[in-house]
This record gives C-alpha cells, structure tokens and sequence, in this order.
C-alpha cells in the first residue's frame, strides 16, 4: 500500500511519489502529471504510487496493473484505463470525463464521492466497487459484473446498466434519472434499506 509522506511544505497533504511536495505546492503541476504519465507508460506493474490532486489530460493507462494506488482528488479526462487491472486503489473526490474503463478488471476500488460524466466500464469485472456518492452522468456499465459494489447515495443520471450482474449491489438512497437496467439481475440488488 503508498505510503503518505506528507509534503515538504508542512500543509499536511501527502507529497506525490518521487517528489517530496504536493500537487497544491509542486512547482509544475503538470509536469508532475506529465511525469506520472511517463512513468505508467514505462511500466506493466504499478504499485504503492501516490499520485494525489494531479490532472491527467488523454493518459494512457490501458493494460496496465495497478496495486495500492492513490488517485484522490484528481481529475482525468479523456483518459484510456481499457485492459487495466486495479486492485486496492483510490479515486475518492476524482472527476472523470470522458474515459474509458472498458474490459477492465477492477477490484475492491474506492470512487467514492468522484464525478464520473461520459465514461464506459463496458464488458468489465467491477467487483467490491465503492461508487458510494459519486455523480455519474452518461456514462454505461453494459456487459459488466458489478457483483458487491455500493451505489449508496450516489446520484445517477442517463446512464446504462443493461445486462450487468448487479447481485448484492447497493443503491440504497441513489437518486437515478433515465437509468435503464433491462435484461440485468434487480431482484438480486438492493435498492431500499428495508431489502437489507
């Protein structure tokens, strides 16, 4: 799992890995995001990196394996993830617009509380995903097994979970608007606490 080496400023947020400051106080930003990316492409093993706050615009982190990552706070857009697997990563705050997560196997991964408008995780594994009050907007999860994950307080709009494995899925407290489930498995997902 990364370790959090607190940034060299003392502001109390973690220095992103290979730097000793933060995203707030790196003096490029985006040449650390740059660097990231550089790094992911050189690799087909990602561990322990902590790459908190950065904004990624059309990085490529297709087929690649990430274990114990941290994302939070950052944003992503028109980013391809397709083939990746992930395993213990965290996306809390991130926004996303625009990606693409298709045939990816993801597993026990925390988007909670991120913004997600205009994405796919098409005919992929999302098993023990934490969506928990997360904005999705437009975006599909067709073809997908979603099995154990939590929609819990997340608000869902115009969006596509047409035959998916939704088995103990949490929605408990989701707002959907234009969500289509058709031929996925509702009576075994949980929508209401009284289904608990």
């Amino acid at each position: 799992m990364f370790t959090l080496r607190p940034c060299a400023a003392a502001c109390g947020r973690a220095a992103i890995s290979g730097s000793h400051l933060c995203a707030v106080h790196a003096a490029s930003p985006e040449e650390e995001a740059r660097r990231i990316g550089a790094f992911i492409l050189e690799e087909s093993d990602i561990k322990d990196l902590n790459a908190p706050g950065l904004n990624f615009i059309s990085t490529d982190f297709s087929n690649r394996t990430f274990y114990g990552c941290n994302f939070m706070g950052s944003s992503f857009s028109m980013c391809l993830f397709t083939g990746s697997t992930m395993r213990m990563c965290f996306f809390d705050s991130a926004a996303f617009e625009n990606c693409d997560f298709s045939g990816g196997d993801l597993q026990f991964i925390s988007f909670a509380g991120s913004a997600i408008v205009n994405c796919t995780f098409e005919n992929s594994e999302l098993i023990h995903l934490n969506y928990s009050g997360t904005t999705i907007i437009d975006t599909t999860f067709n073809d997908s097994n979603l099995y154990n994950s939590r929609f819990i307080n997340a608000e869902i709009k115009n969006s596509d979970f047409i035959d998916c494995n939704i088995k103990k899925v949490f929605f408990i407290n989701a707002r959907q608007d234009g969500v289509s489930f058709k031929s996925s498995n509702t009576a075994e997902a949980v929508f209401t606490q009284e289904e608990m």
